[in-house]
């Protein structure tokens, strides 16, 4: 897989938790590698391993998002808005290996693909703020 997909794996992933307790997540990755067909174990270690890095980070990514949202915060946000916006997040401030514009673009196409009409733009303004 590239990159562009195993990021949208990894927000599939992230979108799981707002509707899943944490200890049932294991189990809900191991189903959803099931599904996956053309995932290698290369591309299934990538997509975990990012996950588990984002997870414990959680707190201070809200934190970060709250600071510049200015109409909406994390409680009360799209839970695909939110997942596609911790995902981005993640990879600006803590994964070296995505420049910070290559992870806004993705999350903008991601909110293209899943969001709702309005979800484009508010993702890339949020993320435009926490960029500058």
């Amino acid at each position: 897989m590239v990159r562009t997909e195993l990021r949208e794996h990894v927000f599939k992933m992230l979108f799981q938790i707002e509707f899943n307790r944490p200890d049932e997540m294991q189990e809900h990755m191991r189903l959803y590698f099931e599904d996956l067909e053309h995932a290698t174990a290369q591309d299934q270690e990538y997509i975990r391993t990012k996950y588990e890095k984002i997870i414990p980070l959680i707190p201070e990514i809200d934190t970060l998002i709250n600071e510049k949202s200015t109409d909406w915060k994390t409680k009360r946000m799209n839970k695909v808005d939110l997942a596609l916006l911790r995902l981005a997040v993640y990879e600006m401030k803590w994964d070296e290996d995505i420049p910070v514009g290559v992870a806004i673009n993705e999350a903008v196409e991601l909110a293209k693909r899943f969001s709702g009409a309005d979800g484009p733009s508010f993702v890339n303004g949020v993320l435009g703020r926490l960029a500058e």
